[in-house]
């Protein structure tokens, strides 16, 4: 379901100027929770606005769509700083961090792994972790989580300043104060 869900909202989401980080159905049938993670595209952080916007949005097209049965909650947010990874791109942009994986299958006897993003080898993660280097398939991989350190924070705040200072250069808006109803 979260991936039909996926592919019916993500035009909607790229439009208007973010990336799909995640979306899960959370809870049972009496309390479901329809959980979007999203982020912007330009890299500066996310605001109430930004999730509020793509809430309208998101919810007049489920509304339109009807893809889900019964009555469920709708939960737009930015992934966070200690942010999951969902794909390639994730890991690339996150190389030389702290991160948890857990892997569907038993790699090396185990399914749960912590360390660092050291490289990608084609679709495989290269964790480094107590100087043992584990390859993870992508294909493999559960959930992945990086963890919040002090070095991942100046990262992204570094990431936000960068991208905001280029915004300003280029004289465009931040994305978050166009087009607001």
């Amino acid at each position: 379901m979260s991936e039909r869900i996926a592919q019916l909202i993500a035009p909607v989401v790229d439009e208007l100027g973010y990336e799909l980080v995640r979306v899960q159905m959370q809870g049972g049938a009496r309390h479901a929770t329809l959980q979007i993670m999203a982020e912007r595209r330009d890299r500066t952080a996310m605001v109430v606005e930004d999730c509020a916007r793509l809430s309208r949005a998101i919810s007049a097209l489920l509304d339109e769509a009807d893809p889900i049965d019964g009555e469920y909650t709708l939960e737009v947010s930015s992934p966070g700083i200690d942010r999951p990874l969902m794909k390639r791109a994730d890991y690339e942009r996150f190389l030389g961090h702290e991160t948890k994986i857990e892997t569907a299958q038993p790699i090396d006897g185990r399914k749960r792994f912590q360390g660092t993003i050291s490289a990608l080898d084609g679709d495989t993660v290269m964790l480094e972790s107590a100087g043992t280097m584990f390859p993870l398939p992508l294909a493999e991989i559960k959930s992945a989580k990086l963890i919040l350190t002090d070095r991942l924070i100046a990262a992204v705040e570094e990431e936000n300043a960068a991208a905001a200072a280029y915004l300003g250069e280029a004289g465009a808006p931040p994305i978050h104060a166009r087009g607001l109803e």
